[in-house]
């Protein structure tokens, strides 16, 4: 069975951002707080009558509103989750009406630490306070106010955004029906922190860090930032993958002695550093990996994961992946045996696939039927 999904439905023709402002100070569970901040989001569907039908999209670390569909002004711009999201698709937009949000402190429109400070006239650089994923959750359920969304039909994450999804059981039990917890843990291991924390060490030593304020010198360190996408997509890719897809291929045919890349791993690896760079914030990188960091919900419960969700009261749907090593399939495991200790409804699914921890973005054709089969039945219990 193919594996490409491409042809089974059709994207939107063009999607528009939104942008929503709060004007209430915003207090951080670092205790800083904002006076004000925005979030970008956009909407796709329609929010039916009895206001059933919503379903958020949380984004994982260097995703961001733009979920599905496409921009008038370019017709590349296809969102990050457009093969999951859409009229036909797993997540129906037929049925649905879905949001996406960029999470407080990105760089992607929402209120980061790129945004001028009205106190200062200046971007707030390093001031910008340190984000939790509680944080995120918290600010989400604002602009779900802001909508009239007292309560989402299902909120749906792959990794970082299925920390989210997780969160929202805890924070907001009531506010949620169903959570779609794809590619995820319920808190990162010893080596997970350790990745993240030589990707900021290769941004903050940066010499154009400067502190975080490398704005004010009207420059990036993007060296730095080079270096963290290149370890953290390596982190994304199982070794089959890479195998598979790039192998030990030469670029020119053989060796040529030097420290260029040669080698097409290497081509690929500096061409999606380079992108990077020219289009994420080095600060928030530094935050959203503190903020995968800081998850762990069990904590104020003595590690127990069981007494974190024992409060929450929504369904749910855990998919791991095989290949996957950065949150294997053992990870998700503990997340339904704690649910499971709840006598929680909860659904698993382990999907053979061999793209790594990024498959939870890919065309697959069993991953997406599961999908797929459990929002269908979402769709009959919210009458959308």
């Amino acid at each position: 069975m193919p594996n490409d999904l491409s042809s089974l439905s059709k994207s939107f023709d063009i999607v528009t951002p939104q942008l929503a402002r709060f004007d209430t100070p915003f207090r951080t569970k670092s205790g800083a707080a904002l006076d004000s901040f925005e979030l970008m989001y956009e909407t796709y569907g329609r929010l039916n009558d009895a206001r059933s039908n919503a379903v958020l999209i949380c984004h994982a670390l260097n995703a961001s509103h733009h979920v599905a569909g496409r921009y008038s002004d370019d017709p590349k711009s296809i969102g990050w989750w457009d093969n999951l999201v859409g009229p036909g698709k797993p997540i129906d937009t037929n049925r649905f009406f879905v949001v996406g949000v960029n999470n407080l402190g990105g760089c992607h429109g929402s209120t980061g630490p790129a945004s001028i400070n009205p106190r200062t006239d200046k971007p707030y650089g390093s001031s910008f306070p340190v984000i939790t994923v509680d944080d995120w959750v918290a600010a989400q359920a604002m602009l779900a106010d802001r909508l009239g969304v007292q309560q989402w039909a299902a909120v749906v994450g792959g990794s970082l955004g299925g920390m989210q999804a997780l969160q929202w059981t805890i924070a907001f039990p009531k506010r949620i029906r169903h959570a779609l917890v794809i590619a995820a843990a319920p808190k990162l291991s010893a080596q997970n922190i350790a990745f993240n924390e030589v990707a900021r060490q290769a941004i903050t030593t940066d010499p154009d860090f400067h502190g975080g304020d490398f704005y004010a010198h009207s420059v990036i360190p993007r060296t730095g930032l080079r270096l963290a996408r290149m370890l953290g997509h390596i982190t994304y890719l199982s070794d089959d993958a890479m195998m598979e897809k790039f192998g030990r291929s030469l670029r020119n045919g053989g060796f040529n002695f030097h420290f260029d890349a040669e080698f097409e791993i290497e081509s690929y690896l500096r061409h999606q550093a380079d992108k990077f760079a020219d289009s994420f914030d080095a600060n928030t990188y530094l935050r959203i990996t503190k903020a995968l960091d800081y998850f762990d919900p069990a904590h104020a419960y003595g590690g127990n994961l069981s007494a974190a969700l024992a409060k929450s009261e929504a369904s749910y749907l855990i998919i791991s992946f095989t290949s996957d090593w950065r949150f294997s399939p053992a990870r998700s495991k503990e997340i339904v045996q704690a649910l499971t200790d709840n006598q929680r409804n909860v659904s698993y699914v382990e999907v053979d696939a061999p793209h790594g921890h990024d498959a939870f973005l890919m065309d697959n054709i069993h991953y997406h039927g599961c999908v797929s089969a459990y929002m269908a039945n979402v769709a009959r219990e919210v009458a959308a």
